[in-house]
């Protein structure tokens, strides 16, 4: 049974979740079940730095409080916290830190998982299923716990007008070809994520030269040379935006008309974004963080026992990357095109 809250002495509630880009987005899906079950409740969202963008726009969302590691400590952050006068606080991220912050947040309630030692900081602990159900399951299992209705199963993404005037301008500048537009994602936080930057150029070429593609090379902080690597590669020349936000690349990604991507931060923006995606998954399962959301697809070297391993190195030489043929990706991309009826005219 869920506990049960004193729904009215909630005035104000804070959701935690740091680090990545991709696991701050897939959180969302809890913003607008707070909004509708706490009309009246300031809604806030701790998250580093990094993120912010993701949360920027989100209409559930009053307050974002920002963790910086550069400039603040741990102490400061939990000030910041307890000055602020929580009553509820759900920490999605359970790591030691945020734990901690929930601690000593002062909140009447306390929610978060039984990770560990750490349940010690919570007055609401609630069983962990990462390794049973997607990531957006798990963050609507905390609201579940304590009887939030989940009415709602969305993540969101909201670009800013600005980012959107800006990708709008790019694309009329620039987009002198097929409008049938694929965006292709090399990027991804562990090496063992990426699928190699040579089959991926191989891709944009068969894409091209089957449906007159245009490809676009996205990419983030310390990237470019990789998506110059791509394109050096290639016989068709795609195209590659200048430095963007995150919410500039968003917007980018929305005029996308589909996107192939290792499982990242992007990935899962195009998703929120509705543009559909192809994850090219290996060491992490689709299953539990694959793109959100019922246009999206994955396509993994199937066969391989070391599937889904987690692993950030691999000790047999990465077969479920390098051995991933694009004729594979490929057969992936036709089946993804298939299920949102996109139909790009096939060259002769």
């Amino acid at each position: 049974m869920p506990t049960q809250l004193d729904h009215d002495t909630v005035s104000r509630l804070l959701i935690i979740k740091l680090r990545a880009i991709g696991d701050v987005l897939l959180s969302t899906i809890v913003t607008r079940n707070l909004r509708e079950f706490f009309p009246k409740s300031e809604i806030h969202f701790l998250t580093e730095r990094l993120s912010v963008d993701v949360l920027r726009g989100n209409p559930f969302v009053d307050t974002i409080v920002v963790y910086d590691r550069e400039t603040m400590t741990g102490a400061d952050l939990i000030r910041q916290v307890r000055r602020n006068g929580y009553d509820l606080v759900f920490d999605l991220f359970g790591n030691p830190r945020s734990a901690l912050v929930t601690y000593l947040s002062g909140a009447r309630y306390r929610v978060g998982f039984r990770f560990r030692a750490r349940a010690y900081a919570y007055n609401i602990v609630v069983p962990p299923r990462g390794g049973a159900v997607h990531n957006t399951q798990f963050n609507l299992d905390a609201l579940e716990a304590v009887g939030v209705p989940i009415v709602d199963r969305n993540i969101y993404f909201t670009p800013s007008a600005e980012a959107e005037r800006a990708a709008e301008g790019y694309f009329s500048q620039n987009l002198h070809a097929s409008p049938f537009v694929v965006g292709i994602n090399t990027g991804g936080g562990w090496y063992t994520k990426r699928w190699g930057l040579d089959r991926y150029a191989l891709l944009a070429d068969r894409l091209a030269e089957l449906y007159g593609a245009t490809i676009l090379l996205t990419w983030g902080p310390g990237q470019l040379p990789e998506a110059r690597e791509v394109a050096s590669l290639m016989k068709h020349a795609p195209l590659i935006p200048p430095t963007t936000s995150l919410s500039e690349l968003g917007a980018l990604l929305k005029r996308c008309t589909v996107l192939i991507s290792n499982d990242s931060g992007p990935m899962h923006m195009a998703a929120a974004v509705g543009t559909p995606v192809l994850g090219i998954y290996g060491p992490t399962n689709p299953a539990l963080q694959g793109p959100f959301g019922p246009r999206n697809l994955t396509v993994r070297n199937e066969g391989l026992d070391c599937l889904g391993c987690n692993l950030t190195t691999c000790p047999i030489s990465h077969p479920c990357m390098q051995d991933l043929p694009v004729e594979r990706v490929l057969a992936g991309v036709e089946l993804l095109l298939k299920k949102n009826d996109i139909h790009p005219a096939a060259r002769s």
